[in-house]
C-alpha cells in the first residue's frame, strides 16, 4: 500500500489521521489507537521493505527507543511488522513545536533560555550515553519544544549508534560519516564510530545557533564546510554576527565544547551544560550581552542562511 494511501486506513491496529512529516526512510502520521490514545506512528517507506540495512536502522531506532527511557526522550510505545508486512514504529506524541523552527521565529534567544532547553537536551543525551548509546544526529530539527511548558523532547535515534557494537554488527561503512554536516562533530568525517564527545560537539552547535542565529562555520556549500570542519577553528561565539555581545565566560564554555580534538571539550554532556547553566546564571556584564537581546536580533530569515540550510542532511 502506498503512503499516500494510509490515512485513513487502519495498520497494525493504528488509525492513521494524517501525514506529520517524512525523511529519507520513513515517513510520519499522526495515529490514534484503542491502548495508546494519539501517537506519532513512522512507517518505513515501501521501497526499503527489503532493504536489509534499512530495516535493521529501523528497528534499531525502536529498540534504542525502547532502552533509554528518560522525560526527554520521546517514549517509544510499539514496533513491529503489520498484517500487510509494513515495518512501523509508534511513539509518543509529544505536544509543542520543532525547535528549529521555534528558534527561526524567536532567535536569537536568551542565554538563559538556551541553558533551559540545552539542560534537557543534554539530560536526555546522558541517559543515552550510559546506555552505551551515540546519538550521532543531534539537531534543532531532533527536537520537540513546547513553548508553554518549556518542556523538551529529544527525537529521531535512526542512525544512533551502540558503542559495544562489534565492527560485523554496525550498519555505517567505514570512511562514511553519518549525521547533518551543519551540526557533525569533526572526528567523525573520517566515517570511523564515534564516541559521546562528538554528540557534546553537536550540542554546544545547538547551542551557539539558538544563542546566535549563526553557525560557528561559515561554509557556503557542503565541500566548503567540510573544509572547514577539518582545517580551522570555528568562529568564536563574540564574533558570530555584528551586535551581539556575550560575556566572555558563556563564550569560553561554548567554545570549549567545540574543540576540534574530543579530549579537550568537557568530560561529558552533563559536564557541558553544568558549567553552560552556571555561565547563563552570571550577571549580564553590558546591555548588548545576549541576555539583553530580544526580537529577531538581525537574523536573516529568508536569506542565504536559510537556502545553504537545506543543503545539508544526513550523511
Amino acid at each position: 500500500m502506498a503512503i499516500e494511501t494510509l490515512v485513513g486506513t487502519t495498520l497494525a491496529g493504528y488509525t492513521v489521521r494524517g501525514k506529520v512529516g517524512e525523511g529519507g526512510t520513513s515517513t510520519v502520521f499522526r495515529a490514534d489507537h484503542p491502548k495508546h490514545g494519539t501517537v506519532a506512528l513512522k512507517v518505513l517507506r515501501e521501497k526499503l521493505q527489503h532493504d536489509k540495512t534499512a530495516v535493521q536502522r529501523f528497528l534499531r531506532e525502536a529498540q534504542f527507543g525502547a532502552r533509554v527511557e528518560h522525560p526527554n526522550i520521546v517514549r517509544t510505545l510499539d514496533y513491529g511488522q503489520s498484517e500487510n508486512e509494513r515495518y512501523y514504529l509508534a511513539i509518543e506524541w509529544a505536544s509543542g513545536e520543532i525547535l528549529d523552527k521555534y528558534a527561526d521565529k524567536n532567535g536569537p534567544l536568551p542565554s538563559r533560555d538556551v541553558a533551559a532547553i540545552l539542560s534537557q537536551i543534554c539530560s536526555a543525551v546522558q541517559a543515552a550515553h550510559d546506555e552505551g548509546i551515540v546519538h550521532r544526529d543531534l539537531k534543532p530539527e531532533n527536537v520537540m519544544y513546547d513553548p508553554a511548558t518549556k518542556q523538551v523532547k529529544l527525537l529521531d535515534f535512526g542512525i544512533a549508534a551502540d558503542t559495544d557494537a562489534a565492527p560485523d554488527q554496525r550498519l555505517t561503512r567505514a570512511g562514511f560519516f553519518v549525521g547533518t554536516l551543519m551540526y557533525v562533530a569533526p572526528e567523525a568525517l573520517s566515517g570511523e564510530l564515534v564516541g559521546p564527545a562528538a554528540d557534546q560537539y553537536s550540542l554546544a552547535t545547538i547551542a551557539y545557533y539558538l544563542l546566535s542565529g549563526c553557525l560557528p562555520y561559515t561554509g557556503k556549500s557542503p565541500r566548503e564546510l567540510f573544509s572547514q570542519l577539518l582545517t580551522q577553528p570555528p568562529v568564536a561565539l563574540n564574533k558570530a554576527k555584528p551586535g551581539l555581545v556575550f560575556p566572555a565566560g558563556l563564550e569560553a564554555v561554548i567554545m570549549k565544547a567545540l574543540s576540534k580534538v574530543p579530549v579537550d571539550r568537557y568530560p561529558s554532556v552533563k559536564a557541558f551544560a553544568d558549567a553552560l547553566t552556571e555561565a547563563a546564571s552570571a550577571p549580564a556584564v553590558a546591555s548588548g550581552s545576549s541576555t539583553a537581546i530580544a526580537g529577531d536580533g538581525g537574523k536573516d530569515k529568508g536569506g542565504l542562511f536559510g537556502k545553504v540550510k537545506g543543503l545539508f542532511g544526513r550523511g
